[in-house]
């Protein structure tokens, strides 16, 4: 906690406004939006690594949540003070920093298969300042952020091995999607039959469940992705910049839209706490992101070629 209160007393109005936009980096949106990205216009086995990576991270995050149960550092401490306008993304228990862990392993990601020497130094400056800004705002140790730090490095490290040795072939595909399917049916379970104790945190065990309801959605939805790119209508990643932009731009609207805008429908179909709700509406979002939607591609490919007589 001594390390807390010495960025305490260093806070000011201007550096809070600052880091609290740092913090947002390792936020679930932008890990879908790059994920998106590098899956539609970059590169197919990196996106799927950034992925895989992220999901693998989650999972391991959580479990180890609601395991070792650490209360936040202001309920440890409860003289020490934190930057109120981060209390809202801060529930739940404190081991390991989620925030470090997507955005450790995004952007570590990122340094790792990708070869601009200007995006890695970029990436790894971000590794270090969301970690550093979740102590900052007070809402994370430094034993949270650190551990958050090293899984998530040790799990691009080793996925981008695997795939840099294998590429995203089915030999690889299938294991990987496999375990993560198993596992994303052994959290849900645990969250939903476990008898934990009476002083479980009742809101990070409700955010638990719904993540692992939001994650296997979405694999099952990319088992799907997958199957549909490796055996039935593959999709090509090239285009030139202005369909590249319109592609992206457009397809995001729609996959977003739909994240977002139906949660109303499904909330009044199925109940606002209905699981298999959540289940099925993001299986559809990336049912939208990696089956439907690429199937316009062809046509982004064209805007902005030069037609010659």
């Amino acid at each position: 906690m001594s390390f807390l209160y010495f960025l305490e007393s260093i806070r000011n109005p201007f550096l809070d406004t600052v880091v609290q936009l740092i913090t947002h980096l390792g936020s679930e949106m932008l890990f879908i939006v790059v994920g998106i990205f590098m899956l539609w216009c970059m590169d197919k086995k990196q996106g799927y690594f950034i992925l895989l990576t992220g999901f693998f991270g989650v999972y391991l995050n959580q479990f180890l949540k609601l395991i070792c149960q650490v209360p936040r550092p202001w309920i440890i401490d409860p003289e020490f003070n934190i930057v109120e306008s981060a209390r809202a993304d801060a529930t739940g228990y404190s081991f390991p920093s989620g925030h470090t862990q997507t955005a450790v392993g995004l952007f570590g990601g990122l340094t790792i298969c990708r070869r601009e020497k200007w995006l890695r130094i970029t990436c790894i400056v971000i590794c270090v300042l969301v970690p550093f800004s979740r102590m900052y705002l007070g809402v994370h140790t430094p034993l949270d952020v650190g551990v958050a730090t090293a899984m998530a490095i040790v799990l691009a490290l080793g996925l981008w091995f695997l795939f840099s040795k294998v590429g995203y072939t089915r030999k690889l595909m299938f294991p990987l999607m496999s375990v993560l399917t198993v596992l994303g049916a052994a959290f849900l379970l645990y969250t939903l039959l476990w008898q934990f104790p009476a002083d479980i945190d009742v809101q990070n065990l409700a955010s638990a469940r719904q993540n692992a309801c939001t994650l296997l959605g979405a694999l099952l939805g990319l088992w799907v992705t997958y199957i549909m790119d490796e055996y039935v209508r593959p999709f090509d990643t090239q285009a030139p910049l202005l369909g590249q932009l319109l592609k992206l731009v457009l397809g995001l609207a729609v996959v977003l839209g739909f994240m977002e805008g139906s949660k109303p429908l499904f909330n009044l179909i199925f109940g606002e706490r209905n699981y298999l709700a959540r289940i099925i509406r993001y299986f559809i979002t990336v049912l939208l992101a990696g089956v439907i939607w690429p199937m316009t591609f062809k046509f982004f490919s064209k805007i902005g070629v030069k037609k010659h007589d």
